[in-house]
């Protein structure tokens, strides 16, 4: 397979070009999709997409994210898709399950009867992804893990740490130079002004971008002033998106055909999923039914069927979008202050999804020319050095600790940071916030959580991931023992003054420093794993 560039920004350009050396510094975005991965790069002010040939040398401007199992090892993309077609067993959608609350490195896949790490395998697809990103001619002479290389990448904008550090930790270990990861719909946000740059004025200054893509549903409102863009708040789905589209209509295929899931062999039902992706993605505003084939028999499904047993859905991601909506005024949805609603998400080609959406806001939806790209070309704005964009992120979801109170007797939640907190940019700190008490115990427990926000009580809202137990020594004479975890803990009644410090990287990873402010010494952790 032979990846190549496709210009997505000036249509009409001949493609008769005499090929030219690679300008260096290379600037590069990467959206590692649930179902997608889409590629885009910087050149001169146009952001085209890299696109990528399968067997039969037709190309496409994403590369599956895709993994089979063959008698020869993990195959990936394209090549996992000829294996499943051959029998192979095949991995969808290995991004839902980075999105688990109590995901980890060692996080166990099965697939085919053996059993892999979330991690092995994640970094084995995009070892893939760069070797065929290498063949590329316009990317020819440039070592994407070198500093010459520029790679932004990209999470939900609800993703907890452990989904954003093993992101990071398997694009460096696939030799990719990551320089910076943005959240999915702050990327799209870039595309937006880069597109649209004539509809933001100094009285309509914000745009909220609904991202649905393969797996995952993410909303962010976003306020535009020339090339900076203050991300105002976010929210997500993680179980929401495009493959559950792919599901509705396979359930639709099965009771017409008499049939139920259990019925179907792994490779029928990997067929069926993959008729039902490509039919749902040939629909138009015009269509009128769907053609499905199984078992030898073609299973018509109207269309008006398909939409209505999809509104539940398009309405999950209409709630998760309104409280946005609802910062702009007193909470009636009258856009003043929107420039628009922009879709991006190959899922918002999905014919009901703009129609709700007009239906509810009006004019002012747009849909991008590219959307299941949007993106990637605003990672590679934000990855090309020459844009001059600018962006301020919020972590998009709440961090705290369990505390003890009254001597014991009760637990509390301390919410140390919400949805809300600004996450670090170039040249500026995030969100710092401190901690300062006298330790009354020999050593502290540190119950760590993330949750998808804080409510008005300070309580943790929504569906808690607890990192591992910090342990931190306040009696010095612990501090040479490596593990902790079988000190008993006893409570003398005085000890050091403590400060903890917790701070928001450029990432939206939470970095957690420990010290005892009587002699200095410090310990570090990020995501409970210490580092320093």
């Amino acid at each position: 397979m032979t990846p190549q560039t496709t210009a997505t920004n000036r249509p009409g350009k001949s493609s008769r070009r005499r090929k030219r050396a690679p300008v260096l510094p290379l600037d590069i975005g990467v959206d590692l999709g649930t179902t997608r991965t889409v590629v885009c790069r910087a050149d001169r002010g146009n952001y085209p997409v890299v696109t990528f040939t399968d067997s039969n040398g037709d190309a496409h401007e994403y590369l599956p994210s895709l993994t089979a199992l063959t008698d020869a090892g993990l195959v990936h993309g394209f090549e996992a898709l000829e294996a499943a077609r051959a029998g192979a067993p095949l991995l969808r959608s290995l991004k839902r399950v980075l999105s688990s609350p109590t995901v980890t490195d060692s996080t166990l896949v099965e697939l085919g009867g053996r059993t892999f790490t979330v991690l092995d395998i994640l970094t084995d697809y995009l070892r893939h992804l760069r070797t065929l990103l290498g063949a590329v001619p316009a990317l020819d002479g440039v070592d994407l893990g070198s500093a010459d290389a520029h790679v932004v990448v990209a999470a939900p904008a609800h993703a907890y740490g452990a989904q954003r550090l093993l992101t990071l930790e398997a694009f460096r270990s696939a030799g990719f130079n990551v320089t910076a990861m943005l959240n999915e719909p702050s990327a799209a946000g870039f595309e937006y002004t880069h597109r649209k740059s004539s509809t933001v004025s100094s009285r309509r200054t914000r745009v909220v971008v609904y991202d649905m893509g393969g797996g995952t549903f993410d909303t962010s409102l976003v306020d535009v002033v020339g090339t900076a863009h203050d991300v105002l708040a976010s929210r997500g789905l993680s179980d929401l998106g495009g493959d559950d589209v792919d599901f509705v209509l396979a359930q639709l295929v099965l009771e017409r055909a008499g049939l139920t899931e259990a019925d179907l062999s792994h490779h029928e039902l990997d067929d069926l999923l993959d008729q039902c992706r490509d039919a749902k993605e040939a629909l138009s505003p015009q269509s009128r039914r769907l053609v499905i084939e199984l078992r030898g028999s073609a299973i018509v499904i109207a269309a008006p069927d398909l939409y209505a047993a999809c509104v539940p859905l398009i309405e999950r991601s209409l709630e998760t979008m309104s409280p946005l909506v609802g910062r702009l005024d007193d909470g009636s949805p009258d856009l003043t202050e929107v420039a628009g609603i922009y879709l991006v998400g190959g899922a918002s080609s999905f014919p009901p999804v703009p129609r709700m959406l007009r239906e509810r806001f009006g004019r002012r939806v747009h849909r991008s020319p590219y959307p299941a790209a949007s993106t990637a070309i605003g990672l590679a704005i934000a990855a090309d050095r020459n844009s001059g964009y600018d962006l301020t992120d919020r972590l998009s979801r709440g961090f705290g600790v369990f505390r003890e109170a009254d001597d014991g007797a009760v637990t509390t939640f301390d919410a140390i940071l919400t949805e809300d907190s600004v996450q670090a940019r170039k040249g500026a700190p995030g969100t710092v916030i401190t901690r300062r008490y006298p330790a009354v115990h020999n050593l502290g427990r540190y119950r760590f959580v993330e949750c998808a926000g804080v409510d008005e009580h300070g309580g943790p809202r929504g569906e808690l991931a607890p990192y591992e137990e910090v342990i931190f020594p306040f009696d010095p004479a612990l501090r040479d023992r490596d593990d902790l975890s079988d000190v008993a803990v006893v409570r003398p009644g005085f000890g050091p003054w403590v400060e903890e410090r917790y701070e928001i990287d450029e990432t939206g990873v939470v970095r957690v420093t420990l010290t005892d402010l009587n002699d200095g010494y410090s310990r570090s952790y990020v995501l409970g794993r210490r580092t320093a």
